[in-house]
């Protein structure tokens, strides 16, 4: 079936698609957000493939579009349309009959960034962006090569200084809002996977994270992964069925 689309502002690029559930559905809904560092050119359609495969296993996929830096994203924008566009998940689960009990958040590079930061939003300050009591919280959270630690991004100016571009220079309040590493540790069990082989995102990004939430007493687990940077993202492939496997952990 072709996914619905549900829009939660008035700019092009806020908006969400609903892959229904094929055969028997499982309980709970996969939110994925796609990476591309935070930049304008990478679209949803990174997701695509992914909420196919996904929704042919019985799983409700929620495939997220939000504000990039080149089209009206970065701070505060982006966290902005991340949290109202997973909140927008109420509208479509009363009308489907969708179970958000179990919420799991499936984000890539940038996007397992934005991930988990999503899943700490209940502890933001009520006027930060995102802040507030989420509509549809997230219960736990799937990384693939996620961008987890931004102030080492920044100081290794990874992906030309996407991080740069994304929330200017390091420091004051936006970083301490945004970064993950300063939300430790989540409620949520955060399942860090990483491509042995990835030289776009590197292993320090998730080693890093995972060894200070488990250090703070929270749930993480670092899952190497043999495979690229796009393995993880690509159906079909060993690495794309171990993360379906911790997808199907988390649920």
């Amino acid at each position: 079936m072709a996914p619905q689309r549900y829009t939660y502002g008035s700019d092009a690029q806020q908006f969400a698609e609903l892959y229904l559930p094929q055969g028997h559905p499982r309980p709970g809904v996969v939110v994925i957000i796609h990476g591309g560092f935070w930049r304008g050119r990478y679209t949803l359609e990174l997701g695509v493939p992914l909420a196919e495969d996904l929704a042919s296993r019985g799983f409700a996929c929620w495939n997220l579009e939000y504000r990039r830096v080149g089209n009206g994203g970065g701070w505060p924008q982006t966290f902005e349309d991340v949290a109202a566009g997973i909140d927008l998940i109420a509208s479509a689960a009363e009308e489907h009959s969708l179970d958000t009990s179990t919420t799991t958040a499936l984000g890539h590079s940038a996007g397992g960034h934005l991930a988990v930061w999503a899943a700490g939003r209940s502890f933001l300050p009520e006027d930060a962006p995102g802040g507030g009591v989420p509509a549809v919280p997230i219960t736990g959270v799937v990384s693939q090569s996620g961008v987890l630690n931004l102030e080492r991004a920044h100081e290794e100016w990874l992906g030309n200084g996407a991080v740069q571009d994304f929330l200017g220079e390091r420091g004051g309040e936006k970083y301490r809002l945004a970064d993950p590493m300063t939300a430790i540790p989540l409620q949520v069990p955060v399942l860090a996977l990483h491509g042995q082989e990835d030289t776009t995102v590197p292993l320090s990004q998730s080693e890093s994270y995972v060894a200070a939430a488990l250090a703070a007493g929270g749930r993480a687990e670092l899952v190497q992964i043999p495979g690229d940077h796009f393995a993880m993202i690509t159906p079909g492939t060993d690495a794309w069925l171990q993360v379906v496997a911790a997808i199907e952990r988390l649920g």
